[in-house]
């Protein structure tokens, strides 16, 4: 098994994301399972287009998407992206769409291909916390989840699609009251126990 794991650059104001951190330090093979890390644009439309182009490359039998959602406190396995761009930041090319629709062509909502209940278990069998999220927001993270979402069903429906969200690390917590965090080393543990979970 081939999994395509992806993480997004810094974004909003951060100089550092959670996400991109913790794939670099990812074993390049759990279980049998052969992982290929790629870092992504945290920029509408161009974040969907590059991970495409890696599938294309790459033929992975799973894409597993990692995104930062600073203020939860456990890691987030996403159940659902979707059809809606509305962002209340800018985005890291200065685009910020409001009440816009993803796909004119596509459904409401798409579920995750992963088996969401089974990854939770797995990290929480680390020792993490860990739940279901059933909303991955509406910036670039739910974008390019129900974007890759919807064309892998298209193009290549044998591909399996999921999105898991991280918390703050401790650093970029300093400044902010009561704002939850997780070291980079339990996120690493709960993405190797997510990809595990996988095979």
């Amino acid at each position: 098994m081939k999994v395509l794991l992806t993480a997004f650059d810094p974004f909003g104001g951060e100089s550092v994301n959670p996400a991109a951190e913790a794939i670099q330090r990812v074993p390049v093979s759990i279980a049998d399972i052969e992982v290929i890390t790629f870092e992504v644009p945290t920029v509408f439309r161009e974040s969907v287009k590059v991970v495409m182009r890696a599938i294309q490359r790459v033929h992975p039998d799973v894409v597993l998407c990692i995104g930062q959602a600073g203020g939860r406190s456990d890691i987030a396995v996403e159940r659902v992206a979707i059809n809606l761009d509305d962002a209340s930041i800018t985005d890291n090319a200065g685009n910020q769409p409001k009440d816009t629709m993803i796909a004119l062509d596509g459904p409401a909502a798409i579920f995750a291909t992963i088996p969401v209940k089974k990854l939770v278990q797995a990290i929480r069998d680390r020792g993490i916390p860990a739940s279901v999220s059933n909303s991955a927001g509406t910036f670039v993270c739910n974008h390019l989840f129900y974007g890759v979402l919807n064309r892998c069903a298209k193009e290549f429906p044998g591909i399996r699609v999921g999105f898991i969200h991280v918390p703050f690390l401790p650093s970029q917590v300093i400044a902010r009251t009561a704002a939850s965090s997780m070291s980079l080393e339990v996120i690493v543990q709960a993405i190797e126990a997510a990809i595990g979970a996988l095979a």
